[in-house]
């Protein structure tokens, strides 16, 4: 990750809101901005005194100078005090998982990624706070005939979670629009995110834990889906990036750079594991895409970003995080 600590860089936002900070990438992005010096207000709706989840995500954030964590639902709490003199906000509370969508459930993802997302970006106009970065997904695209998704391609999303988040970011983008909204927004589509810490349920996690525990290992389809595989260092650099790209920046999609199949993570975590996966197959599941790839060249322009880690490098660092003791017991 480059210096992100010199006192000159325009990088690092001085004070910055980040929502979902007890989440994977929330807890990534608030550490390395406390460390760069930002005084960071993280906010999440998940108790980490009652979610070991939050509790192991949030652990490296403790005793950090400038980082003031608080437990509270953007849904129905005040949100302006939040916002008081912030230079940025990251955006990245929501309802993740493509696959829960499809059920009675997806009336919390309208409410966490929509309705929350819509009381947000009303304070930031009140606040009038700079910037907003929105985390959005590459899901938004949906199928594609496999080549590179570019910002310019028609959206379309394939499930319930993907519709969600594609209204999320042109919900902030129309609010920026507005003659008397003084927040600029810029929504970043993540392609698929891993690494320490990431959701257990992802598929990285699921490889490596099956590779690490001798576990069998569930696997949708063939396994010749290609996903655009992007580090979480890569990713917290990109997002930290977009707080200070041009005001009519829009979207980015931030991809890895490895695109690989199914097949290709279950090799690469036995050859790191030393140990065979025992695969159990299973249909495909409704939204799931063939291939998710990320055409790169709006991020280096606009965000001056390429990523650096590869998947094997990836997911060596995500095998020692899930193998140390620290891992089981951080509270």
């Amino acid at each position: 990750m480059p210096d992100t600590h010199s006192a000159a860089t325009p990088a690092i936002p001085r004070r910055a809101l980040v929502t979902g900070a007890a989440g994977f990438i929330g807890s990534h992005l608030a550490q390395t901005l406390a460390q760069a010096g930002t005084t960071v207000i993280g906010v999440d709706r998940r108790d980490p005194t009652r979610d070991q989840t939050a509790a192991t995500n949030l652990a490296p954030l403790h005793g950090l100078p400038g980082y003031l964590h608080i437990t509270a639902d953007l849904l129905n709490c005040a949100i302006d005090p939040l916002l008081f003199d912030a230079d940025a906000i990251f955006h990245l509370a929501g309802i993740p998982g493509v696959r829960p969508s499809w059920g009675p459930q997806f009336s919390e993802y309208v409410n966490a990624n929509i309705l929350a997302t819509q009381r947000l970006m009303d304070a930031a106009t009140r606040m009038r706070v700079p910037r907003l970065v929105v985390a959005s997904s590459s899901s938004v695209y949906g199928p594609t005939n496999g080549g590179p998704s570019t910002e310019g391609d028609h959206p379309r999303p394939a499930s319930p979670y993907a519709v969600t988040k594609l209204a999320e970011e042109q919900l902030c983008l129309a609010h920026a629009s507005r003659a008397d909204c003084s927040t600029s927004v810029v929504a970043l589509r993540y392609f698929t995110v891993y690494g320490p810490r990431q959701r257990p349920d992802m598929f990285t996690h699921r490889a490596l834990h099956a590779a690490l525990t001798g576990q069998p290992l569930r696997l949708y389809g063939d396994g010749h889906q290609r996903r655009d595989f992007t580090y979480i260092d890569d990713i917290v650099t990109a997002t930290i990036s977009a707080a200070r790209a041009p005001i009519d920046t829009g979207i980015v999609n931030v991809g890895g750079g490895s695109n690989a199949s199914l097949l290709d993570v279950i090799s690469i975590a036995k050859s790191l594991a030393g140990r065979e996966i025992h695969i159990h197959t299973d249909g495909t599941r409704n939204g799931d895409v063939l291939t998710t790839r990320a055409d790169p060249r709006r991020a280096r322009s606009v965000l001056g970003w390429q990523p650096t880690v590869d998947l094997t490098a990836g997911m060596r660092a995500q095998m020692d995080a899930m193998t140390r003791p620290a891992h089981q017991s951080a509270a």
